[in-house]
């Protein structure tokens, strides 16, 4: 199976490296110098890690034949590609791989169907789910504790707590100005 992994940013210095924005929780590991990376789009790759290393909180990564500003810039916004086994599984107990929560059911904790998770959203605050509602519509969820409250692989389901307004229209309006 195949897991997006990071996706490269724009050219550091001069000698070929890039900054890359990584979508593993398993950098160390995917993103080490030798891993040879699948792209999107497949044209770009395969792309070879030679070295990688943080600068000011960054992750700068050097590919085999990447030696210049020039070749590093033509990479931005490809997306690196990693095969991953298919059994295995996060290191931590209250972590999953994008292909497990896509194609879930998503129920309220009181029962209430509200679609199916068609694809995961990363974006630097949090992760969103993104739910295919029964009526073809689509809503956003972010995937924090407080609102996904359980994630069942063996149903195939997340059970959701949503604030008022989130998945429905009734959302409560908090206003500080006293009423007169």
């Amino acid at each position: 199976m195949q897991l997006v992994v990071a996706r490269v940013g724009r050219a550091h210095g001069i000698k070929g490296e890039v900054t890359v924005e990584v979508r593993t929780d398993e950098p160390e590991l995917r993103l080490a110098p030798g891993a040879v990376l699948a792209t999107d789009p497949a044209t770009a790759g395969p792309l070879t890690i030679e070295t990688g290393r943080v600068h000011s909180g960054r992750l700068l990564l050097r590919f085999e034949g990447v030696a210049d500003r020039t070749a590093a810039e033509a990479l931005r916004n490809i997306l690196l590609i990693a095969d991953v086994d298919p059994e295995e599984l996060p290191e931590e107990e209250d972590e999953y791989y994008d292909h497990q929560l896509v194609d879930l059911d998503v129920v309220t904790k009181d029962g209430l169907e509200v679609g199916r998770i068609t694809e995961i959203s990363h974006l630097p605050s949090q992760d969103l789910f993104i739910v295919e509602r029964p009526d073809g519509s689509e809503v956003m969820i972010p995937f924090v504790e407080e609102i996904v409250t359980e994630i069942d692989l063996a149903e195939q389901r997340a059970v959701i707590d949503p604030p008022a307004g989130l998945i429905d229209d009734q959302a409560e309006i908090a206003s500080s100005r006293e009423e007169s």
